[in-house]
């Protein structure tokens, strides 16, 4: 029954192995064919240049009529031309190199599996030889315990090299003031728990050798002991408290903002919905005017409410443009389902709940082109997105955001638009008048 096993696995593996070295040839046989397909097309191009640089050199006075004939089937080539174009994009194949990959790592996964395979038999034949001769075979228990400090030194490495790499790829400098706090919350909590990780880990795969099963070894009935117990139970107790009252007090100290901090912080108003962002500034006055759902419509998408006053010079921006160095009161809301208002870089993370108004107030401390100095990249951009699944189009509920001084913000916000357009005014005057009819329907039948 074994040697039926075996066989079958040989035979899977050679199955495999086929496979791919035939699917090789023909990928290269593709590679060729569509390089050989743009050689000649480009080859076809440049004859026909020549012939029509030739054409116009041999008779520059009856170039007109080819060239008004030209002309006129120029715009149905071009046409068709960007008609088959999105067709070309959604009939691309995939890379034919995504097969070579998959399964070249399907080949190395049954190769590691031979290989272990093959060193499981060689230390079952020298056991059974072992046995016939009469010596001790090798002592599993210390082989596993071997293996157990094998992999604590390969853990530990790992870790290590997480830190280096990955640490490296997600830590990036804070661009807020209370970002500096969050930071050092979470620099302490991870010494902490990295700490607890590496010491509980020697313990215990240490343990796992020195107190591996011997021949002529007694194992230890050790089943109780209140110190060990009071010692696992206190300590823990008493880290997590300071690390959960360090964070209240965190957080404390960057949501709980003084009143006169808050009203003379710059007002920005931002509405999520499925799947986009919408921003609103407060005009001269500084005051967000008020909104209301019931006025929502296709040209008063935020359902901004113009019989106050204070929403006539908000204004209307397309992206998120802040100055340096001053402070900036976000009032987030949700306009459908819950969404998450997220900056990364700027340690701001709060959820947009329907219904409710949330606010973040902070303080950019790093204008967007420094960061590209910092970054060595020049493409880089402070982006708003969102950190709740809010369905298909998440991915793509993103909004740039731009740190830049004093003077350039200024220029910028005096090219923006306001709501209160002169759509919203007809609508609103619309509007206003319908209540006005509505009213005086209403007294005149109380009358």
């Amino acid at each position: 029954m074994s040697v039926k096993k075996h066989n079958f696995f040989r035979i899977l593996f050679c199955v495999v192995l086929l496979m791919g070295l035939m699917i090789r040839p023909g990928v290269y046989a593709q590679t060729t064919d569509s390089t050989s397909t743009s050689t000649s097309a480009t080859s076809n191009v440049a004859s026909a240049g020549k012939d029509t640089s030739a054409s116009a050199g041999k008779d520059t006075s009856a170039a007109a009529a080819p060239a008004a004939a030209t002309s006129a089937v120029a715009p149905a080539a071009t046409s068709s031309s960007t008609a088959a174009a999105p067709a070309e994009e959604v009939k691309k194949p995939i890379d034919p190199q995504v097969y070579i990959n998959f399964f070249y790592y399907v080949l190395l996964f049954f190769l590691v599996c031979v290989v272990i395979g093959i060193i499981g038999k060689i230390l079952r034949v020298y056991e059974l030889t072992s046995t016939m001769q009469g010596k001790k075979g090798l002592n599993k228990n210390s082989v596993q315990g071997a293996l157990f400090l094998v992999s604590l030194f390969v853990g530990l490495y790992g870790v290590y090299w997480s830190f280096e790499h990955h640490g490296g790829m997600a830590w990036h400098e804070a661009a807020t003031e209370h970002g500096k706090r969050v930071d050092a919350m979470f620099i302490v909590t991870t010494v902490i728990t990295t700490f607890v990780l590496v010491v509980m880990h020697i313990a215990m795969f240490s343990f796992a050798f020195i107190y591996r099963g011997k021949p002529k070894a007694k194992a230890y009935f050790y089943p109780h002991n209140n110190t060990i117990e009071k010692i696992w139970t206190i300590v823990p107790a008493i880290v997590l408290t300071i690390l959960v009252l360090f964070g209240f007090f965190t957080w404390r100290s960057i949501t709980n903002v003084p009143e006169d901090l808050q009203k003379s912080a710059m007002q920005v108003e931002v509405m999520g919905a499925q799947f986009q962002w919408t921003i609103r500034y407060a005009g001269r006055d500084n005051v967000v005017g008020k909104r209301n759902y019931k006025l929502t419509s296709t040209t008063n998408d935020m359902g901004i409410d113009f019989t106050d006053k204070a929403s006539w010079d908000d204004i209307q921006g397309g992206e998120i443009v802040l100055p340096v160095n001053q402070p900036v009161r976000f009032h987030i809301i949700s306009k459908d389902i819950l969404h998450s208002f997220y900056i990364p870089y700027f340690r701001v993370q709060i959820n947009a709940v329907p219904g409710m108004t949330n606010y973040f107030q902070f303080t950019p401390t790093i204008t967007t082109q420094q960061m590209r100095d910092k970054l060595d990249d020049q493409n880089f951009n402070y982006t708003l997105l969102c950190a709740k699944i809010c369905g298909a189009g998440h991915y793509n509920m993103q909004k740039n955001i731009r740190v830049v001084s004093e003077k350039e913000y200024k220029a910028w916000l005096a090219e923006q638009t306001y709501f209160y357009n002169d759509d919203m005014r007809k609508e609103f005057k619309m509007a206003q008048s319908t209540n006005n009819t509505n009213q005086t329907v209403l007294e005149g039948g109380v009358k």
